[in-house]
């Protein structure tokens, strides 16, 4: 059994919101001055631990379990003690909320978080569920009702219990669009016999490699008064002539003069450090950085034809592949830390793309490496990761200068992990010649492909069309979103590709357009702040498009320190729009197509 479930929390009303996962059963409790339903759900929590039973939320296992589990360990409670619970937390710290977290064999239920299996819970990914309620492109997108902190009265009671359910009916969607997810944990979870249900991808990964390091005897961990510490190989200082290979050597001064410059170098912190390195070569700019090296033509058509042909060199899963080939490991965890990489490499080749193996195969090798920069990670060695990185970038530096030996060759891209060329089909040979040169040196292995067309503005934002009609899109002319990624006015990018691709004509592509949520956009402020259309304020995470109307958007934020005037922002700035969180306001104003129009001229016309 599978149940989804939110929870409210103001000073005098607790409510409790829950739905079956797959069938349309309802449950409510409510903890206020009216009612308390305490004992009704602890009696309903003890139904679902026997029938063993999954509770499914949205942030649950950070907000919502704590809260109630409380009131399951209490027995009893009233709505201002849960509510000063909620509170606590929401006030701790984003990197101590851990604190509250009661653990798995703590847990009266199994809990299943959605937040944390798609990496919510990470700084950079950070999504709430009214951005998923845009995303998905639900009906009706509503915030929170009442102000946090608020004592409401009955009727306002009344809404918030029809909010509550509202949260409930958009997770239980998420869950829906997670159900692969899901199952691809609970396959491994039964395999292994290991917990991997609240897993985001990369940790899966991490914790395989992990389990791979202690099952052949590499100690991970140490054990102390104070419980398990990782092991790690903590660095105070790098030098950087340690962690280039000494073989690597150029023909050509600005890559010699980079090198030198890297090698020179000691560091004490692996972020931000190579800001502003550039190689000029040939005219073309090679832009390094911690991350990896980038470089690209900008804003340009490049098409294969029957002299020319356009080719992209991939190095195979290039940052595994350049641990093993090169020895590179964290150095508390050993050589076997590479004999494990490649077993496991090798192992991943053997399952069908798709399988469950295969895909936590693949997390397993390309989690490590960015594992090696957490400081609270296992695989925490600097000097691996600047062995990595670093080499890395100079090796693709090497391929391009192998490559330059080619007649008639323009180097369109370079990025993390391979270059792209346009070259005479003649000479395609010598193409592979330099390539197996580069192989044979370094150990490592070159995919290719080709292109018939590229469109790029630059090298985040292109799309790339495969000889056989697929394509590859990046940046601005992507439309296919992760969950967490704005995506907000996708008729620009869904157009844009039209034209570029199919010769399709703007203005009447737009005006035709049937799918009337490409139109929207979505903006959002903090609690601290308040949005507003004209002078009438709207809730915090709103939906709107641009339309020819009267009345223009706002956000608003709180004085900055020691100044007493809020802050106002124009969104679209000079344009009007309507707001419709509820998506049958998308009637009341007309589209401005002349808004969408220009946003696509601006990925269209800079490429011709």
């Amino acid at each position: 059994m599978k149940v989804i479930y939110d929870i409210e929390t103001y000073p005098n009303i607790f409510t409790l919101a829950i739905e079956h996962a797959d069938a349309p059963f309802r449950w409510f409790f409510e903890i206020s001055d009216r009612r308390n339903d305490s004992k009704q759900i602890i009696d309903f929590v003890s139904y679902l631990n026997e029938q063993n039973a999954e509770m499914i939320g949205f942030n649950n296992i950070g907000f919502d379990y704590p809260v109630l589990h409380q009131l399951l360990r209490m027995g009893h409670s009233n709505a201002l003690t849960l509510y000063k619970k909620a509170q606590a937390i929401i006030d701790s710290d984003f990197d101590k909320r851990f604190v509250h977290m009661v653990y798995p064999s703590d847990r009266y239920v199994k809990q299943l978080d959605l937040y944390k299996i798609h990496h919510f819970d990470n700084k950079s990914r950070m999504t709430s569920l009214k951005i998923l309620e845009f995303n998905m492109k639900l009906n009706n997108i509503s915030d929170l009702p009442f102000n946090p902190g608020t004592s409401l009265n009955h009727d306002e009671m009344d809404v918030l219990g029809q909010y509550n359910f509202d949260d409930v009916d958009a997770t239980k969607k998420f869950y829906k669009e997670s159900i692969d997810k899901i199952a691809f944990r609970k396959e491994l979870s039964i395999k292994y016999d290991r917990d991997f249900m609240n897993h985001n991808d990369t940790k899966i990964g991490k914790d395989y490699f992990q389990m791979e390091l202690e099952r052949q005897g590499v100690q991970c961990y140490d054990y102390g008064t104070k419980g398990r510490t990782p092991r790690q190989t903590i660095r105070p200082v790098i030098n950087l002539n340690d962690a280039i290979l000494p073989w690597i050597r150029f023909e050509t001064p600005e890559f010699t003069r980079v090198m030198d410059w890297l090698k020179s170098q000691k560091i004490k912190e692996t972020k931000g450090v190579f800001k502003g390195l550039i190689a000029k070569v040939k005219g073309f700019n090679f832009v390094f950085g911690v991350g990896g090296i980038h470089g690209s033509v900008d804003s340009q058509v490049i098409e294969s034809d029957d002299e020319n042909i356009i080719i992209d060199l991939d190095v195979a899963s290039y940052y595994p592949n350049l641990a093993i080939a090169s020895n590179f490991y964290p150095e508390h965890l050993g050589e076997k830390f590479c004999e494990i990489y490649k077993n496991l490499y090798e192992m991943r080749k053997k399952y069908p793309k798709g399988t469950t193996e295969n895909t936590m195969l693949k997390l397993a090798l390309n989690g490590t490496y960015g594992d090696s920069n957490n400081k609270f990670s296992v695989f925490y060695d600097p000097l691996f990761t600047m062995k990595i990185t670093l080499n890395g970038q100079l090796l693709l530096c090497k391929l391009v200068e192998y490559l330059m030996h080619v007649d008639d060759l323009n180097l369109i891209q370079i990025n993390t992990d391979g270059v792209t060329i346009k070259v005479k089909r003649d000479y395609l040979s010598q193409v592979k010649d330099v390539s197996e040169l580069w192989e044979r040196e370094t150990g490592l292995q070159l995919e290719q492909v080709a292109y018939s067309r590229m469109f790029i503005r630059d090298v985040n934002n292109y799309i790339a069309e495969y000889e056989n009609g697929k394509l590859k899109r990046k940046g601005a002319y992507e439309y296919n979103l992760d969950w967490h990624q704005n995506a907000s006015s996708l008729v620009v990018p869904k157009v844009t590709e039209k034209v570029l691709i199919e010769g399709a004509p703007i203005r009447e592509t737009v005006i035709n357009w049937v799918d009337k949520y490409d139109f929207m956009l979505r903006t959002k402020v903090p609690r601290s702040g308040f949005l507003a259309l004209g002078d009438k304020q709207i809730q915090n995470v709103s939906r709107y498009y641009v339309a020819h109307g009267k009345e223009s958007l706002w956000k608003w934020l709180p004085p900055l320190k020691n100044k007493t005037e809020w802050r106002k922002f124009a969104i679209q700035s000079g344009r009007t729009v309507q707001v419709c969180n509820n998506i049958e306001d998308s009637e009341v104003l007309p589209i401005d197509y002349d808004y969408y129009v220009n946003e696509i001229e601006k990925l269209v016309l800079g490429l011709q």
